[in-house]
Order: C-alpha cells, then sequence, then structure tokens
C-alpha cells in the first residue's frame, strides 16, 4: 500500500449539498478506517504517524461498510421510485440488494458475521423476520443508514420506520433499531442545517419520545422472534434505554473533552451499535468545523475504526456539504461514481 501526502481542508461553498457531502465523508471515514480497524493506536501511530497527519491509502478502497451503504441507497431509490414509502415497498428491493452484495464477488473486505448470516437467510423465499439475528446490536446495523437520514420527502414516522427495518433484515436486536433510527436522525438533523452544538440534546428528545414506540407498519412481528418481551413496547424499550445510557456518556465526554486520547475510552470501541454512533458522534462534534480531523480522529482508534470513521465522515459531510472534502481526496475514493450519483439525486 503506498501513501500519499495529508490534504488541507477544504472551504464550504455555498451550495450546500449535504447527501453528496455525507456520502463521500463516509466513503472516505471507511478508507481511512480500513488499514486500521483490528490495531491499537500506539501501532497506528507508529504505522502511519502522527494522527492529525494521517494520509489517505492509495488506492482509496472501502469495506463492506460502503457496499452495504450503497445497497441500501439503491433499494431506497428503487422503493421511492414505486410510490409512497411504506415498510412492503421497502424492504424487497433493499432485501434483493443486500442478497445481491452478499454473493458479490467484491465482498470480500472482512464483512460482518451478523451480516452474512442474515443476507444467507434472506436469499429464500421465508419472511425476513425469520433471517433477522435478533440477538444482534452490532454496528453493521447502522454503519450503513446514511442513506435514510439523506433521502428527502421523508416524514418522521416513515424515516424511522425506514431506518429500523434497514436494520432488522440483518440486526434484529432492538439496540441495533434504536442506534439505527438514531443514526439516520443525526444524519438529517444535521443535512437539514441544526447546530452541532444542539444535536446530542435533540437525539435525547427524540429517543425519549420514541421509547416505547414499535413501528408495527414496517417491522411486522419481529418483537416475537426476539426474547420473551411481554410487549412490542417493552422490546423496543430495552433498545432505547440502552441508547440514552451512551448519549449520557456521550454527553460525559463532550463536557471535558480530551482530542488527544483515543475516543473508544470514552464511547467504547464501537463494535456495536450504539458505541459506533456515540464515538462517532464524538470524533464529529470534538471538531465540527474540521472536517478532515474528524475522519483522522476516528480512524486512529482502538475499535471498529473503519466504521466509527464512516459514520463520523458522515455526519461531518451531512454538516458541511461536498466542499468539506479535498478534490484529490474525493477523486481517488472507491465507488465514486454511484456515490456522487446517488448524492445527486437526493441534493437534487
Amino acid at each position: 500500500m503506498t501513501l500519499t501526502a495529508p490534504a488541507r481542508e477544504a472551504s464550504t461553498p455555498p451550495g450546500k449539498r449535504a447527501a453528496t457531502g455525507a456520502l463521500l465523508g463516509l466513503a472516505l471515514g471507511d478508507a481511512l478506517g480500513f488499514p486500521t480497524e483490528f490495531s491499537d493506536v500506539p501501532r497506528i501511530l507508529a504505522t502511519w504517524g502522527p494522527w492529525r497527519e494521517m494520509p489517505l491509502p492509495a488506492p482509496a478502497r472501502v469495506t463492506d461498510d460502503t457496499q452495504m451503504t450503497l445497497a441500501l441507497g439503491r433499494g431506497l431509490r428503487t422503493a421511492m421510485s414505486r410510490g409512497l414509502l411504506v415498510g412492503s415497498r421497502l424492504v424487497r428491493p433493499v432485501r434483493e440488494e443486500f442478497v445481491d452484495w452478499y454473493h458479490s464477488p467484491d465482498n470480500n473486505r472482512a464483512p460482518g458475521r451478523t451480516c452474512l448470516v442474515a443476507c444467507r437467510l434472506l436469499d429464500g423465499d421465508a419472511p425476513w423476520q425469520q433471517a433477522s439475528q435478533t440477538g444482534s446490536k452490532g454496528c453493521g446495523a447502522n454503519m450503513r443508514v446514511a442513506p435514510v437520514g439523506l433521502a428527502p420527502g421523508l416524514d418522521d414516522g416513515q424515516r424511522a420506520g425506514a431506518a429500523q427495518l434497514q436494520s432488522a433484515l440483518t440486526h434484529g436486536h432492538p439496540t441495533a433499531l434504536a442506534a439505527s433510527d438514531l443514526t439516520a436522525r443525526a444524519v438529517h438533523l444535521l443535512a437539514r442545517g441544526e447546530d452541532p452544538s444542539d444535536l446530542v440534546g435533540l437525539l435525547r428528545s427524540y429517543a425519549l419520545e420514541a421509547r416505547t414506540r414499535y413501528h408495527e407498519r414496517w417491522l411486522g412481528d419481529l418483537w416475537r422472534h426476539a426474547t420473551a418481551d411481554p410487549s412490542p413496547g417493552a422490546f423496543i424499550a430495552r433498545g432505547w434505554d440502552e441508547c440514552l445510557a451512551v448519549l449520557d456518556r456521550l454527553d460525559a465526554a463532550l463536557r471535558a473533552p480530551e482530542p488527544e486520547a483515543d475516543p473508544c475510552l470514552s464511547t467504547g470501541d464501537g463494535w456495536i451499535a450504539e458505541e459506533a454512533l456515540a464515538t462517532a458522534l464524538l470524533c464529529f462534534l470534538m471538531f465540527p468545523g474540521e472536517p478532515l480531523t474528524v475522519l483522522r480522529r476516528a480512524a486512529c482508534t482502538r475499535g471498529d475504526s473503519d466504521s466509527i470513521a464512516a459514520l463520523a465522515g458522515a455526519f461531518a459531510g451531512a454538516h458541511l456539504g461536498a466542499g468539506a472534502w479535498p478534490a484529490d481526496w474525493t477523486a481517488r475514493i472507491e465507488y465514486r461514481p454511484e456515490l456522487l450519483e446517488l448524492g445527486a439525486l437526493w441534493d437534487a
């Protein structure tokens, strides 16, 4: 693997293009974190040098995080082209895209076990709930959910239902559903111009309001396939409670931020959905106006570095727009044409 020189921050043009910015940021974070995943911080620093100067690898190859984001984006685009977005209209094209990803020869980037098991089971005629891994709350649930937060024209109920459904196709644990919902919500809020300093409070209020709301029209009887919760409300509340707890940890970390310390020490290593959300938000909220610093901080972590950096890049790109990313970086990112195509569709 060859390296290129560190790039400088780019200015944000008046035309924000939040969807393009978020998708490019997600892929760039994924590529930056790909070679650092499974390494601790001292080893990363010994290999790559000071974290604030980390270069984009050459070639800038991504992982299953970007591949599945694009799969979800294509499925969402297909569903929305057919009419009002509802669960029954979304599940078929997304299921087909996930199965196609499972069989793709490019699916060789250390994909998560839960995604592989669930997508193998989705490749058939059984109800999708039978494929859902209801015991898993891995970050595969929300590493790919950004398109739901970017697609225009959705109301809050559609956005929440779609975010939870795309998670449930593979990761059916209630915390995976809630974390995916919160991740899409964060992307949506930033894309529409909310101040990053207000983000954690807005997400906490949203979680409290949604705590016992089970989206039956989107999830069907998924809750009955999980552990013996007495009601759908009790099932989903378990997930929101874990997300509220990690938001408390995030809030505490932001009150006394330590930019030079590994963010995983404060909010978790990111292998599970709620920690991937919180640690990515921590990286973003420490440097909301410095998108490359966000990516580099997220990639230089001991945990699931590619997923943390992918989500952090999506947050930074949604906030700052496509101009946040240097042209010499975006020109080299894998899947660039499709990322730009989806971004342009939703920015329009």
